[in-house]
């Protein structure tokens, strides 16, 4: 099964789908326990602008989708908690300008055409080292600020005015949060691409949240469910060169997520189907 290591190009694909994991795991859960699911979707589509600006300028695009990322998740937070705009209306705009900067740019950089697809649905295969160490970094960075403030970020998660009255700054690591899953978009765009990456920041999450309501508990399973699933979908890309790395990636997660949800439902029919008083016994 691990043959495919024996190419430096997938041992490269395989570690940085392994350090993706771990802020995948980590924001993943905030997200799904936040419930911005569709916030995260507007700053990994938004993100497309940087890649656009970093061809047309000739400057590395993930450099680009960097500041795009964190211009849009700023956007977003400044604009629907300070200046009381519809947060849905905010994110749409976002999602729609971010998408659309990027094709246009894309259109207009001179010479040779960048591979669109390559952004889109990801090419963790084709993973310099440089991009490994800013990774790395991404990865030391948003471990970090968890680290410091999980108790923060857990008061905002679940009890949000709970967390105003007891005096702390709500909007600011509400801010902090958005630029958290900015930085972790970045890392998944080389793994599963801008259109995917909205998709293993949330299942790993969404599937560990079924079976644990601990968050420590509940980002350590995530973190480990992302590394599984892009393990797997590397080796199937490989065993079966006709499939994209990054898409093979989502689908494995997608059925992993549909399993996961058949074991709760066969669970609890076993529950309420167990007679009374077997519960003492």
């Amino acid at each position: 099964m691990f043959d495919f290591l024996a190419h430096e190009f997938m041992r490269n694909a395989l570690i940085a789908g392994l350090l993706a994991s771990v802020v995948c795991g980590i924001v993943g859960t905030l997200v799904v326990v936040r419930r911005i699911v569709f916030i995260g979707g507007g700053i990994s589509h938004a993100s497309f602008g940087g890649v656009g600006l970093g061809y047309y300028l000739s400057f590395d695009p993930l450099l680009g989708a960097l500041i795009f990322s964190l211009g849009s998740a700023l956007g977003i937070g400044v604009l629907s908690k300070q200046a009381r705009e519809r947060e849905d209306t905010v994110i749409g705009m976002v999602w729609a300008t971010g998408m659309a900067i990027g094709i246009l740019l894309m259109g207009l950089t001179p010479g040779y055409a960048p591979d669109l697809m390559s952004y889109l649905l990801g090419s963790i295969i084709i993973v310099p080292t440089s991009d490994l160490w800013m990774i790395l970094f991404l990865d030391l960075f948003i471990l970090g600020t968890v680290v410091l403030l999980y108790k923060e970020l857990l008061a905002i998660s679940f009890d949000e005015e709970h967390a105003k009255i007891s005096g702390l700054p709500v909007s600011l690591l509400y801010l902090l949060l958005l630029c958290m899953i900015a930085l972790t978009v970045v890392v998944l765009i080389r793994v599963v691409g801008v259109i995917l990456a909205i998709a293993l920041l949330t299942m790993p999450a969404a599937i560990s949240g079924r079976f644990t309501t601990d968050l420590k508990t509940m980002m350590t399973l995530s973190v480990i469910l992302s590394a599984l699933f892009i393990v797997l979908g590397l080796w199937m890309s490989f065993e079966l060169p006709d499939l994209r790395p990054g898409a093979t990636i989502i689908i494995v997660s997608a059925v992993a997520y549909a399993v996961s949800i058949g074991i709760v439902r066969l669970n609890n029919r076993r529950r309420d189907r167990r007679p009374l008083g077997s519960a003492g016994e």
